[in-house]
């Protein structure tokens, strides 16, 4: 977990949302979340996703088992997910506590609500998750089943999800920067922003990573979009304004495919930052490869 403190890049209100089922991969996403909810001083709020309610009646304790039943499995896998939050948040309160040497003006402890709600995990998160900042996830669940639920869940919710999504793949990697991946669809500027809150939250450096398309038959005049080192050296500019404090290093790339290209690029970053752009069903080839391939984790923005 890095030494993580609140900076001046702009942060929206609301909390830090995360979805847990107590698998590992959902493990690694309430880390990331407390750890994030903390450098930026949000609540966090932690969600289990009770699928079992649409299987099956049977939710009680079995007669004579104390503690039994699939509704004390789910309240016991919630306050599971609730203690690590916790652990989490107070490690980085120590850290942040162990770099200053006056203790006013800290950041309150972390605020943590909980919530279960019967129902398939996409649908209960996309509901749960709604007035979030940022909605974090395992990029799969516990077992054969859940893991098959939660899988797709993460395909709904790149398309769907009503703020940004964190896939979380892997654990964190203190000092590695965070990666975006910038194309000439309109949302760039919102990757860029995100990308930019994301490196200042965490006190890395930001890489900025565009792979170049075919230049010949674009359009000119004043009107014609931007390509290649200009649109890089824009979204340079404005990440550098969004986050002053933060490195900032653009990286133009000329080789294709584009998903093959940008991952490669990524590997060594902690977070890969991408826009969804399509929203029919489906949230565009460059995120459904990093869903699948990513070498970090995975930041989509909205």
């Amino acid at each position: 977990m890095p030494t993580a403190s609140p900076r001046n890049a702009p942060i929206p209100d609301g909390p830090v949302a995360v979805g847990y089922d107590g698998s590992e991969p959902a493990q690694l996403a309430v880390r990331w979340a407390a750890g994030y909810a903390a450098a930026t001083n949000r609540k966090l709020k932690v969600i289990h996703a009770w699928v079992w309610p649409v299987f099956t009646k049977n939710l009680g304790p079995v007669k004579g088992v104390e503690g039994s039943g699939l509704r004390h499995a789910a309240e016991a896998t919630l306050q599971e997910g609730l203690d690590l939050a916790r652990s989490v948040a107070d490690e980085v309160a120590s850290e942040v506590a162990a770099g200053r040497e006056d203790t006013e003006g800290m950041a309150h402890p972390l605020e943590i609500d909980g919530v279960i709600e019967p129902g398939l995990p996409g649908q209960v998160l996309r509901a749960a998750a709604d007035g979030a900042s940022v909605l974090a996830v395992g990029h799969r669940g516990m077992g054969r089943f859940l893991g098959q639920l939660v899988g797709s869940a993460c395909l709904d919710l790149a398309v769907h999800s009503p703020c940004p999504l964190m896939v979380v793949r892997y654990p964190n990697r203190p000092g590695q920067p965070v990666a975006a991946g910038i194309d000439e669809k309109p949302r760039r500027e919102q990757v860029v922003a995100e990308a930019a809150r994301l490196a200042a939250a965490f006190n890395v450096p930001l890489q900025l990573i565009h792979v170049a398309g075919d230049q010949h038959h674009a359009a000119h005049g004043r009107h014609a979009p931007l390509h290649g080192k200009e649109l890089l050296d824009q979204a340079v500019e404005l990440a550098r304004s969004l986050a002053p404090d933060v490195p900032v290093e653009g990286i133009l790339l000329e080789t294709h495919p584009v998903p093959k290209e940008l991952l490669t690029a990524a590997a060594q970053a902690d977070v890969l930052v991408l826009g969804a752009h399509h929203r029919e069903g489906h949230p565009g080839s460059t995120v459904s490869s990093a869903l699948e391939r990513a070498l970090c984790n995975l930041l989509i923005t909205r």
